[in-house]
């Protein structure tokens, strides 16, 4: 798959058209599928075996996944969402997925030396700060 066609729902393992965000957001508050979790690890950071305890304690993901739902609260899939968001428009920024790791995984002087991957985890804003970012590198805003 191209990387700058990686919509947030693809890289949540759903299939979607990419366009139906109300769509997105009644499956987070149904409850994604916790398989979700490992589906956008392996994309995000494929070597980080313990990214998806970011997401979910490691004793909570193990009853998720042993559960007869197998699914994730709302606030859980809005997390995992965010970051997901953050990842397709790094994809669609950068075109290349090592590129777009990269750029999650390192340090950003505008983010006060943190990791956009660490601050999009954290809150809602900023994931938004990290996709700001993003939009000033892919719009000639200077970074």
């Amino acid at each position: 798959m191209d990387p700058q066609n990686y919509s947030i729902e693809q890289l949540l393992g759903m299939s979607s058209d990419g366009e139906d965000l109300l769509g997105l957001a009644l499956c987070i508050e149904e409850g994604l599928p916790v398989e979700a979790i490992d589906h956008l690890v392996a994309i995000v950071a494929p070597g980080d075996i313990n990214l998806k305890y970011r997401f979910l304690p490691k004793p909570t993901l193990a009853r998720r996944k042993n559960s007869a739902k197998k699914i994730l609260t709302s606030d859980e899939g809005n997390k995992l969402a965010r970051v997901a968001k953050v990842m397709s428009f790094a994809l669609e920024t950068y075109g290349d997925i090592e590129k777009a790791r990269t750029f999650i995984s390192k340090p950003h002087i505008m983010l006060g030396n943190r990791i956009p991957l660490e601050i999009a985890l954290a809150t809602g804003p900023g994931a938004d700060s990290v996709i700001n970012i993003l939009g000033r590198t892919a719009y000639g805003g200077g970074v």
